[in-house]
């Protein structure tokens, strides 16, 4: 028997949907978040029990998965569910789910869509405009009480006119670009394939051509076998010392290491992360630097953006039911 903690709703012979880890979004939510009269939630966090354990009394029972990125769906979790139909992540990238087994299974997975795509353009804006113009550098200038003692803050840069190159143009990139448009950027972009006729950005094949004709670079593009460390030496390179990046994606898709040493070393003018690599250990040497702005991989947590994250979220459960 199921008892009352597990799960949103005690009405018997509903579908149950398996939440392994709580989402983010549960945290503002609460469990409005999924909340539906069409489905039961297993809230597998709430149990001290081992997951096998918790899930032999329930594993048959469970149709779907809600999978946030602290709760990889790997090929282990799929065979302890004989009955796993409908995977959903709460995140854009599906780069933690096992999509061989599922396809392997028969097993459908939906993301997040463009919920929160608005958002995480938002911030890959803000980030560029900090390191550009030293925001986030200079506000520590005036806590520090360095202006009475060293007079005028040193020059940032503007962004009207630059040259903007954008690493994957799909919802995200896209409102990136219509929102450096209205600053007058000349923007640019590389993706696996090239946009219909009525994208009127220059497409770049070559990522390395694209840095080497951009002042920045901005990271939109999903994680996957072929965008791992897909900015690398050469890469940064190109982009130059005036170069900056930013990256709102995942953290592998840049090689940590060589963007550490390149930043250290001036071989690019700065950056702008909301993601890393190994998170949440960020570079230790980087915070010293005054060329780089970070954020904690919050660019979609806006409450609006959660909200509508909840509906779809509900919606691919419903749906696929349904189905």
């Amino acid at each position: 028997m199921t008892t009352s903690s597990s799960i949103l709703s005690t009405t018997e012979n509903l579908p149950r949907v398996l939440i392994v880890k709580p989402p983010a979004a549960m945290a503002v939510l609460g469990d409005r978040f999924v909340a539906s009269t069409k489905f039961e939630i297993l809230k597998a966090f709430e149990s001290p029990l081992p997951l096998p354990e918790f899930l032999a009394n329930h594993s048959n029972s469970v149709s779907a998965v809600i999978a946030p990125l602290a709760a990889p769906v790997t090929a282990d979790l799929i065979r302890l569910l004989p009955n796993l139909r409908l995977v959903v992540t709460t995140s854009a990238g599906v780069d933690h789910v096992d999509l061989f087994e599922c396809r392997r299974r028969g097993i459908s997975v939906a993301n997040a869509g463009s919920s929160f795509s608005e958002d995480v353009a938002d911030t890959a804006v803000g980030l560029l405009i900090d390191v550009f113009r030293r925001i986030s550098a200079a506000n520590r200038f005036v806590k520090q009480r360095f202006w009475p003692l060293k007079g005028d803050y040193p020059l940032g840069s503007k962004l009207g006119r630059k040259r903007i190159g954008i690493v994957g143009l799909g919802s995200i990139g896209s409102k990136v670009a219509t929102r450096l448009e209205a600053f007058g950027c000349q923007i640019s972009y590389c993706s696996r394939n090239q946009k219909p006729y009525d994208v009127p950005y220059h497409y770049y094949m070559d990522i390395e051509e694209m840095a080497a004709n951009s002042d920045a670079l901005i990271i939109c593009c999903e994680l996957n076998e072929k965008t791992v460390h897909l900015i690398n030496k050469d890469v940064l390179s190109a982009l130059g010392k005036q170069g900056v990046i930013v990256n709102v994606a995942r953290g592998a898709i840049i090689d940590e290491e060589e963007l550490v040493r390149c930043l250290r070393e001036g071989e690019i003018g700065g950056a702008g992360l909301d993601v890393f690599e190994d998170e949440p250990n960020v570079p230790k040497e980087l915070f010293e630097l005054d060329n780089v702005v970070f954020s904690p991989h919050c660019s979609l947590m806006t409450l609006e953006g959660l909200e509508e994250l909840g509906k779809l979220v509900v919606a691919n459960n419903d749906g696929h039911r349904q189905g």
